[in-house]
Parts: C-alpha cells; sequence; structure tokens
C-alpha cells in the first residue's frame, strides 16, 4: 500500500462526502488524529477497517487499497451489455450494464459467460395476451437446478429466481426483442433468442 495514495483517496472521498476529519473518524470509532496521519500519507488504516472505510466512503476495499478508483466509462447503461454475477454462497443474483466491481458475501464475483442454449436446459415459451408461460424440462433437484431464469429486452431486465425442488414452470410479463439467460447451479449459464 502507497500511503500517500492511500491518504489522498481517502481525503478525496471524505470531502466528496462532506465529512470533516472528525465526523469520518466518529463513524470508524478511531481519532481525528488519525484519520488526519492517513490523510498525509504518514501512514495507512488498520487492515481490519479497510472494510468499515469502504462501507462508509462509498469505495471497494480493493479500490482503498490501491490508493485509486477506476472511473467506468459512461455508456449509457445498453441492455446489450448487460452482466450477470451469481454469489456462490447465498445465491444472491446481481445484473450490471457496464463494468462493475461486485461483491457478495465478501466475495470479488466475477460475471458469468453465456453459453448458447443446449437441449437440456433449453425453455420451452407460450405467449397470452400479457404473459409468458415457459416451462423447461431440466431437473430440480437440490443437487441440480436451474437458479434463476432472466428476461432481458431493450429497455429492461426481469429476473426469475427458482428454487430446488420448485415446478418447471413460470409466468413472465409478456415482452418482445429480447433474450432469455438461464443459470444451471452445475453447467453455468445460457443464453436463448
Amino acid at each position: 500500500m502507497d500511503s500517500r495514495k492511500v491518504g489522498a483517496l481517502i481525503k478525496s472521498l471524505r470531502v466528496g462526502h462532506g465529512m470533516t476529519q472528525l465526523q469520518l473518524a466518529e463513524k470508524l470509532n478511531v481519532t481525528d488524529r488519525a484519520v488526519s496521519k492517513w490523510e498525509r500519507g504518514e501512514g495507512c488504516p488498520d487492515i481490519t477497517l479497510i472494510s468499515k472505510i469502504s462501507h462508509v466512503l462509498g469505495a471497494s476495499a480493493e479500490s482503498l487499497l490501491n490508493g485509486s478508483i477506476d472511473e467506468n466509462k459512461a455508456d449509457g447503461g445498453n441492455m446489450k451489455r448487460v452482466k450477470f454475477y451469481v454469489c456462490p454462497n447465498c445465491g444472491n443474483v446481481i445484473t450490471s450494464t457496464g463494468d462493475a466491481e461486485i461483491s457478495c458475501c465478501g466475495k470479488k464475483l466475477q460475471s458469468l459467460e453465456a453459453n448458447q442454449i443446449d437441449e437440456a436446459h433449453k425453455l420451452n415459451v407460450t405467449y397470452s395476451d400479457d404473459e409468458m408461460y415457459i416451462t423447461f424440462t431440466h431437473e430440480m433437484s437440490k443437487e441440480h437446478f436451474i437458479s434463476f431464469i432472466a428476461y432481458v429486452a431493450l429497455d429492461k431486465v426481469f429476473v426469475q429466481r427458482l428454487y430446488p425442488e420448485q415446478s418447471q414452470e413460470i409466468l413472465l410479463p409478456k415482452m418482445h426483442g429480447g433474450k432469455f439467460y438461464i443459470y444451471c447451479n452445475k453447467h453455468g449459464m445460457f443464453v436463448q433468442e
């Protein structure tokens, strides 16, 4: 860790949040002299404080340790670039429409790569007036199941979580011009046009 870079970043984030050194110190249960020392680059926060500083200042722990934040380029949230992340611990499903640093349960997550659909994961879709009735033949046991089905349209993402031993059918609002993303807990993610 470069103490000067870390200190400069902490100061920049603190000022950006409109906090004084004393206010930040109170939130972290340290003295304002400690915060001043960090910001002058005369020392770094204890590693046990990084997570708390990250939460209070709204920056990732990795950014704090590096002493810099890589800004994402504005891309207008293009749905064609949607990315899915699944936490291996809790099963949380997270989406982004651009580059993002995503973490859950203390682990940094990598975006899922979508494979072309195969017969084992294929969805059967029937349209009614205002719904899509979706069925599939994939097993839904505790060991092997579809974790979520998402529909990505031009201007929205709809994610339906699924659970082991659930029936092999769901209803989604009727939408057009999109793609289905299917996530299997053993084989990964698939895309179906």
